[in-house]
């Protein structure tokens, strides 16, 4: 292993030393064909499911996409000039057909050059909205589904920067839009102001757990720009354009009508602003008003929120999570916590429900009391509900069937939610006649669906449940023989008809009409793999145990041409994985993994290098676990190498590999992940490291699913950081960054710092930093140079 690993060290450095500013590569033909395919269009369903829009989007962005004017404010990154996210991802082709029929119809009149976003099917499901993005900013669009005939229902100048712009009004025929104030005001150049004094923020010594955050506000300038550029007029537009002002210049972060349309609920951001917050954490007011636009009640206001108790069950105190009821025409539903909103008080109940019915002149009324965190409620068109409590130390999830007309409630599902085994799935929705989503409830039947995941693989599944006596029938399970079935939804529960997606590791997934009574099945798409060249590569998903007997498992893929019975070859192994927390062994041991989901080969994974003789172990288990009141932490290093090590073993034992040629990446948590395998262990010839982090006192709030602060577990917090062991690390590693990373935590700072400190303690590094990208990457530029540079990368450290 020493004399192959000083090779390695050797034709990396050679490497290293050749590439020195260079320009965007594009990586080998094998590994192109696979990178520069075209997309196949998304599918949009109405509730109904007699209508399908296709939606088209490039394959990649381009530099020029993500070069555009930004400004990053209070959490936000903005196109101030188009007033739209700066980071979004736009349609440019929509196409439509009625479920029932084959061919689908090109949307006639779409705009030249279309940059679509924020699409919608109309309250009745007769049209479609969308946004066009211009040089100039955001219009907004209407499709009649019948003709197939696109309209322009605005001017660009909508205002897209704190989400959708617009909202359909109940009887389909208006929607209400944000626009820019007439009076907006002009943005500030802060970079060319001479400050008019320092920057001061003070503390008034209350302990909090704020994690870090990009893209704050920093200054009074930066205060300014975030109120002009969030602040919108209110209209109301028919179909055909007419305009009627509705509310005047404030900043509208949230719009949403009661369910019978009578009433029309705003959230506005309020002063004072954070530097240390993002907005959603601005303080806000809640305001209900009438169809005419006459103020009924303040329903809520939330002062500005800086200080969080620690622990991921703890929220802010009160009105929170306030929204419609679904199943009544104007009615209100929040939660309160009962604990000040701090999980580490003792209490007997932690969060209280309360419904209020318009026009708000009677007090709210207690509805629900929780025992655990409130997650949510789902409602029906009976007397029932559904509420859902969690709580995260101990991974508990608890559901209620509440009856309405007696307050009465029987537990219907306790367990530990990340028990993928025990799942029992999702109730079935429908829309009622306001228009909202509850569950699909008829004869005192529910119907769930389930993913169906067991320790002998998946099989998805459909179970009645009587809501009277909470027994459940199977009605249905998917047993398809080399192929996966996703149960999309119930169409008729009566008749049987269903609708799926079914797919297979070289089948694309399409979608099915199910007839479970029959068994008949009907195509609905039909789209072809763009995937044809790794069709017959090699696919199984493997299960093995770790040293402490904990089951892991992982996606092998193995080239198509490899001969896997006479085993003369002995190929490198590639491994890609990502970290998950976990309080006890079993549901650490349990696998979502199936052999039969479509191969889809993309940047963030190794899969593409099947085809140059790689054997790839793809999300690869790697569990920590921390049972009882052991966090999973205080053994992460020695749990992520046993993980690592039994993945070697796993695959070595099966007489693939030369396990001196072992690579492991990942990305973020994983990238956090590689560079701690470099360092702790011997196992690996080489690593990829992209977007992590690597020095853990810069998150000293917590990270990832660690709630204890620095000061909590310095100890644990410096064992855990690559930084501060980069004097042990001397395995060939390849940093890469965006330079633009706008995730909690992986500042692009973590990579620069930890390359300079493993480059000047004379480790084998190399650095690479994607002009423009975020925390996941976008560019096709930066994305193909980014293959070439990895494929570089492992052909010289495995390969020579």
């Amino acid at each position: 292993m020493k004399i192959k690993l000083t090779i390695c060290l050797l034709a990396f450095l050679n490497f290293y030393n050749a590439q020195e500013n260079i320009t965007y590569q594009k990586p080998s033909p094998e590994i192109l064909k696979l990178a520069d395919y075209e997309r196949p269009p998304s599918v949009l369903m109405n509730s109904k499911k007699d209508w399908i829009v296709f939606t088209y989007r490039p394959t990649y962005k381009t530099l020029e996409d993500l070069s555009q004017q930004e400004m990053k404010l209070g959490g936000l990154r903005i196109n101030p000039v188009t007033n739209i996210s700066s980071s979004i991802t736009y349609l440019n082709n929509l196409k439509v057909r009625k479920t029932a029929e084959k061919n689908e119809i090109q949307v006639k009149n779409l705009p030249s050059n279309a940059k679509i976003a924020y699409t919608s099917f109309s309250p009745d499901e007769k049209k479609f909205a969308f946004t066009n993005t211009t040089g100039k900013g955001v219009e907004l669009w209407i499709v009649d589904l019948e003709t197939a005939t696109a309209k322009k229902i605005t001017t660009d100048n909508l205002n897209a920067n704190l989400g959708s712009p617009y909202v359909w009004y109940k009887d389909s025929q208006y929607l209400l839009i944000k626009t820019l104030p007439q009076n907006r005001g002009t943005l500030i150049d802060s970079s060319k102001d001479l400050p008019t004094g320092p920057i001061v923020s003070t503390s008034d010594g209350k302990v909090s757990q704020n994690r870090t955050y990009q893209d704050l506000l920093k200054n009074p300038q930066d205060e300014k720009n975030f109120e002009i550029l969030t602040s919108s007029d209110i209209y109301k537009v028919d179909l055909n354009g007419n305009l009627n002002k509705i509310k005047e210049k404030d900043m509208y972060a949230g719009l949403s009508f009661s369910p019978d349309g009578n009433y029309l609920m705003t959230t506005t951001i309020k002063k004072p602003f954070s530097y240390i917050v993002p907005l959603s954490r601005f303080p806000m007011t809640t305001t209900v008003y009438d169809s005419n636009g006459n103020v009924v009640k303040i329903v809520n206001e939330t002062p500005l929120n800086e200080i969080m108790p620690k622990g991921f069950s703890s929220v802010r105190t009160g009105k929170r999570d306030m929204g419609w009821r679904s199943d009544m025409p104007a009615t209100l539903v929040y939660a309160e916590a009962l604990d000040g909103g701090d999980q580490s008080k003792t209490a007997e109940y932690r969060d209280e429900i309360f419904t209020w019915e318009a026009p708000f002149s009677a007090a709210p009324k207690s509805f629900f009391k929780t025992k655990q965190r409130y997650e949510d409620v789902s409602w029906t068109n009976d007397h029932y509900a559904i509420v859902h409590e969690s709580w995260y130390d101990t991974r508990n999830t608890k559901s209620f069937l509440v009856d309405l007309n007696t307050n009465e409630s029987k537990v219907i599902d306790d367990r530990n939610y990340q028990d993928v085994y025990s799942d029992p799935g999702n109730f079935n929705t429908t829309k009622n006649q306001f228009g909202r989503t509850v569950l699909d409830l008829k004869g005192g039947k529910a119907y769930l669906i389930g993913a169906g995941f067991t320790k002998d693989g998946q099989h998805p599944f459909i179970d009645e449940m009587d809501i009277k006596t909470l027994q459940k029938k199977r009605l249905y399970t998917s047993n398809l023989k080399n192929e996966k079935e996703e149960i999309v939804d119930i169409l008729n529960p009566s008749k049987g008809e269903i609708l799926t997606v079914q797919q297979s590791a070289s089948q694309y997934p399409n979608y099915f009409r199910r007839n479970i009574k029959s068994n008949k099945t009907e195509s609905v798409t039909n789209f072809a793999n763009p995937f044809e060249s790794i069709k017959d590569v090699y696919k199984e998903v493997i299960t093995y145990k770790r040293n402490d007997g904990v089951t892991l498992s992982g996606t092998l893929y193995l080239p198509a041409n490899y001969d896997r019975k006479a085993k003369k070859e002995k190929l490198p192994l590639l491994i890609w994985a990502y970290p998950t927390e976990y309080k006890d062994k079993n549901t650490a041991g349990q696998s979502t993994q199936n052999p039969n989901d479509f191969t889809f080969p993309y940047y963030g994974s190794f899969v593409y290098w099947t085809t140059k003789g790689y054997a790839v172990l793809d999300d690869a288990a790697f569990p920590i676990i921390g049972e009882g009141k052991t966090e999973p932490n205080d053994t992460f290093i020695p749990q992520l190498v046993a993980n690592g090590r039994a993945a070697i073993d796993a695959v070595d034992k099966l007489g693939y590999i030369d396990r001196n040629k072992v690579a492991v990446g990942g990305h973020s948590y994983g990238a956090f992940m590689t560079a701690n395998l470099l360092t702790h262990s011997k196992d690996y010839a080489c690593g990829i490291a992209r977007s992590g982090a690597y020095n853990r006192t810069l998150t000293p709030f917590g990270f990832q699913s660690e709630q204890r602060n620095y000061w909590d577990i310095p100890e644990i917090y410096n064992a855990m950081s690559p930084f501060m062991n980069a004097d042990k690390m001397k395995t060939p590693l390849l940093l890469v960054h965006g330079d633009a990373d706008n995730n909690p935590g992986t500042f692009t700072l973590q990579t620069e710092r930890y390359f300079q400190a493993l480059k000047n303690l004379g480790a084998p590094v190399k650095m690479v930093l994607l002009p423009k990208e975020a925390h996941g990457y976008a560019a096709k530029e930066n994305i193909l140079h980014l293959l070439w540079e990895q494929d570089q990368f492992l052909e010289k450290c495995l390969k020579k």
